[in-house]
């Protein structure tokens, strides 16, 4: 089916174009361990469209990653290997600029109550704590470190 896709995509002149082929990955939030990902699919193919176009590239095809959520860094870095060179990584984003919003309002719970008063004392503000950009930051933030951990993950760290 890939081969199929493949070769209509080709036809295309001056067509760039990335290939999302399914190897066990799905959409969604799942825990690790419940995703069983073939990434040797992805190799598979490879080999199989290299024969049929007889070309040199071990990798003619780009594919694309979508659902990589509670996938294993291992099979993750598999299917890099197999020539994987995007992955959808926006529910991870997501959780993690809510967690750092979240943990916000935990870290400050005593100062988000009300206007005035906290436990500095009952006539002190809380205009800095209830400032949406003060949580936005820390969302901000959250997801900032988050990214980063995925491009070490998919080995996009100092690769230009």
């Amino acid at each position: 089916e890939v081969w199929q896709v493949y070769e209509a995509l080709a036809s295309i002149p001056n067509g760039n174009f990335t290939v999302a082929a399914a190897f066990g990955n799905v959409h969604g939030v799942y825990a690790p361990g419940n995703v069983s990902l073939k990434p040797v699919i992805l190799h598979n193919t490879q080999k199989y469209i290299k024969e049929k176009l007889g070309c040199d590239s071990d990798k003619p095809v780009s594919f694309v990653f979508h659902g990589g959520s509670g996938s294993s860094l291992e099979d993750i870095r598999y299917a890099i290997e197999a020539g994987v060179v995007k992955m959808n990584i926006d529910t991870d984003t997501q959780w993690a600029f809510w967690d750092g919003m979240n943990e916000y309002q935990k870290k400050n719970k005593d100062y988000l109550q009300a206007q005035i008063g906290n436990p500095e004392g009952a006539e002190k503000p809380n205009k800095k704590y209830y400032d949406p950009r003060m949580s936005l930051r820390s969302g901000e933030e959250s997801m900032a470190e988050r990214l980063v951990k995925c491009m070490e993950d998919l080995k996009c760290v100092d690769v230009l």
